[in-house]
């Protein structure tokens, strides 16, 4: 099966320019540039005209809430959402029931996603305060790294006492595998709660949501992590930076080298900032909390300077049901992962960022994290993973257009001047100017450089 891709802007590995990709059995054949298209015979073609062409996003920050939690989302649901918004591959957190902290349950969901994901996964392994012996027994071409949550609302996946972290980084350290942390103080966030609720009752309002998981919190948890990676000579990848302060925590990039200690920033702290709790109320709330304007706006010139070096979702469904109440109550999670390619995309537009850069972002650098293998560019022997997006197409986020298992998102309503028009995914054409392809399959990420 051959595919030609023509008449389109190719955005790659820091460059635009025009030119036609050419797909032959699932991987990148050709790539030519100028505007004349590869003489020869394909059984399908696809003219960009008026698109950028790109490779296919990769979401290193999903929940995805199989097994255990599928009133919410499943596996099917929301890779379909993502196949709708351009990206092409995920990789999706241990927090599920059960939680994927041994090696059954790793093995459980890489079953299910075989049978139910449209597009290509990957599943963290989850540390615990007494898994990091287990760490050893994984082959590590099949996983991006180790999950560790240094912050509550966590469940048992809590990981709080010194010598299992010194466990947690020493030995993923040996191992040459990242840690990816979720990095929010227990103590400093169980004190402020305390404080809120004799103030304020048992559900405080969600304003108060930044100020019960403080900046002081994940500051104090993120130096934490930092001291520890350093100590282990460990790889530091610290998920959704909240704050202005912890990105000079953060390794500045110098050229090619991959900094030992990195950051994600996430859609909500890139998109909202404190004054949107009294539009948006609960809807908006995650954790880390999403925090000041100027919080926002340092973050979003963080992605410019390098500071930032991926950026993902952290896509969290919940039910409608489950995100009422206030500070206390309210569940904390949102489902972004249809609107991420196109948030970011308007970011290009307000002159926050350049589309190279947001390639570089949300596709090139999860694979630098990660070593995933042969995805994530546009190159000759490469995955055909690739996104077609079009600009000055003005459409709203309606109820109707979301196709996560929860049918609701905080953008509902809001106009968007980008459309993702085509997904392909292994060479297969997923999704087609609103056609999805439903019996689509997507395939296991392996990764490289263990």
């Amino acid at each position: 099966m051959t595919t030609l891709i023509y008449g389109g802007r190719i955005v790659n590995e820091g460059r635009t320019f025009s030119g036609s990709v050419v797909i032959d059995n699932g991987f990148i054949a050709d790539i030519q540039e100028g505007n004349m298209h590869p003489r020869g015979n394909y059984d399908h073609t696809v003219d960009a005209t008026g698109c950028f062409v790109l490779p296919g996003i990769i979401d290193e920050h999903v929940h995805f809430r199989e097994p255990g939690l599928t009133s919410k989302a499943d596996i099917e649901s929301e890779s379909r959402a993502a196949a709708f918004g351009g990206v092409t591959s995920y990789l999706e957190m241990p927090n599920t029931v059960p939680q994927t902290t041994t090696i059954e349950a790793l093995e459980q969901k890489w079953q299910l996603a075989s049978t139910k994901s449209h597009v290509n996964y990957g599943f963290f392994f989850g540390a615990t305060n007494t898994n990091a012996n287990l760490f050893q027994s994984l082959d590590r071409s099949l996983i991006p790294g180790i999950k560790l949550f240094m912050g509550s609302s966590t469940g048992n996946m809590l990981v709080d006492r010194r010598e299992a972290l010194d466990r947690v980084f020493s030995e993923s350290a040996r191992l040459h595998l990242p840690v990816m942390a979720h990095c929010e103080d227990t103590d400093i966030i169980n004190q402020n709660m305390r404080e809120a609720k004799a103030t304020h009752g048992d559900d405080p309002d969600i304003s108060l949501h930044p100020l019960i998981r403080s900046a002081e919190a994940c500051y104090a948890s993120s130096e934490k992590a930092v001291e520890l990676a350093c100590r282990h000579d460990a790889r530091l990848h610290i998920a959704h930076i909240s704050t202005e302060r912890e990105l000079a925590l953060l390794d500045s990039p110098s050229g090619n080298e991959l900094p030992q200690i990195t950051g994600e920033a996430v859609l909500a702290h890139l998109l909202f900032d404190e004054s949107d709790y009294q539009r948006l109320g609960a809807l908006i709330k995650c954790n880390p909390a999403i925090k000041t304007a100027a919080d926002k706006q340092a973050l979003r010139q963080a992605l410019t300077s390098g500071l930032i070096f991926a950026v993902g979702t952290d896509h969290a469904p919940h039910l409608l049901e489950e995100k009422q109440g206030g500070a206390a109550k309210a569940k904390s999670g949102m489902p972004m992962i249809q609107f991420s390619l196109v948030s970011m995309l308007q970011l290009v537009d307000e002159g926050v960022l350049s589309i190279e850069r947001l390639v570089e972002l949300m596709c090139h650098n999860p694979v630098r994290l990660f070593a995933i293998n042969r995805r994530g560019y546009l190159r000759r022997g490469y995955h055909a993973d690739i996104t077609i997006v079009k600009p000055h197409t003005g459409w709203t986020v309606t109820k109707k257009v979301i196709q996560s298992k929860c049918k609701w998102s905080p953008v509902e309503g809001r106009v968007y001047n980008w459309r993702v028009e085509h997904t392909f995914c292994n060479g297969l054409h997923i999704y087609n100017k609103g056609m999805f392809a439903p019996d689509s399959k997507g395939e296991q990420l392996l990764f490289d450089n263990r």
